[in-house]
């Protein structure tokens, strides 16, 4: 029989990480080195492989905090590897359950001390960071629509707080209670779209959460998939590759099929296939769209097979 060694109990506030990687040691390498120097620092690091056959077990014993490494020998995508580390989390006893992917970093060493400060101060269920470009710290990392116009800047945000809006998955730190009620991600999304739709639970809790302006987390730049259209009224997202598009379609499909989603599914008709029709000239992407969208509304969740 093999059993789970017995780890100490945490401390009462303490602070778990939960990172998620695959084939990337020299990333996370740099991710684990910001987390390690937080001055406050984190009382336990759990790191979720995907892809043990290109092990980071020597990268995460080296990171210089308490640490637990987890290797999965299925690989079970963002979504089933967060929501395994969270879980591992919640058991050791967490208070707080801190979220960072492996090609992405905290900004700087005060980044956890800030959002706990914030989350205190404020009373929220989940505070996150502004999600900013790596290489250029004064772009975001993502395009964030308000209304009808995108904001591309930091600069364009404020300089305080968003309530109601958050990243989840880059450098969001989450009080245990929260995941009490709203769960952990749905493994059967894999990637892509899992995001979205733990936001919407959080958004349907009716749970207080937000983004701080006061800091910032790293992350290559995800602006090129969205597609302007209409002299950049409205974007649609284009993927670069065909396993990205077909999870993030399909994933999509299923988001907008839930409660509170449903006109916006109605309106992606209409905004896909303008971008697939006129503005790419493309029928057969948008007869894919339709395809991956309608699996996706019918939960079936079958893994990309070429």
């Amino acid at each position: 029989m093999t059993t789970v060694p017995e780890q100490a109990p945490l401390t009462p506030g303490a602070v778990v990480a939960v990172v998620v990687t695959r084939h990337r040691s020299d990333l996370l390498a740099d991710s684990l080195k910001v987390i390690a120097a937080q001055t406050r620092p984190v009382d336990h690091l759990i790191v979720v492989d995907n892809g043990p056959d290109r092990p980071a077990r020597a990268v995460v014993e080296n990171a210089g905090v308490e640490c637990t490494y987890l290797p999965s020998h299925r690989n079970l995508g963002g979504a089933g590897g967060f929501a395994l580390g969270m879980l591992h989390a919640l058991a050791m006893g967490a208070d707080w359950v801190w979220l960072a992917d492996d090609d992405g970093r905290p900004a700087d060493e005060n980044v956890l001390a800030v959002l706990l400060e914030e989350a205190d101060r404020r009373g929220l269920a989940e505070i996150s960071p502004m999600v900013t470009n790596i290489d250029a710290p004064a772009k975001l990392a993502f395009p964030l629509r308000r209304g009808l116009t995108w904001k591309r800047s930091a600069a364009e945000l404020g300089t305080d707080f968003l309530p109601g809006i958050a990243s989840l998955f880059n450098g969001a730190l989450f009080r245990s209670s929260t995941l009490d009620v709203i769960g952990v991600p749905d493994l059967r999304l894999f990637f892509r779209g899992d995001e979205v739709e733990t936001h919407r639970r959080l958004v349907r809790s009716g749970l207080p959460f937000g983004t701080s302006l006061k800091a910032s987390y790293l992350h290559p730049d995800g602006s090129d998939e969205f597609k302007p259209m209409l002299g950049g009224r409205f974007h649609a997202q284009d993927p670069e590759n065909e396993i990205k598009r077909y999870y993030t379609y399909r994933n999509r499909g299923f988001l907008v099929s839930q409660p509170g989603m449903r006109k916006i599914g109605a309106l992606e008709v209409v905004r896909f296939g303008l971008y697939f029709l006129g503005v790419k000239r493309d029928p057969q992407a948008f007869l894919q769209w339709l395809r991956l969208v309608r699996l996706g509304q019918r939960e079936r969740f079958y893994r990309y097979d070429k």
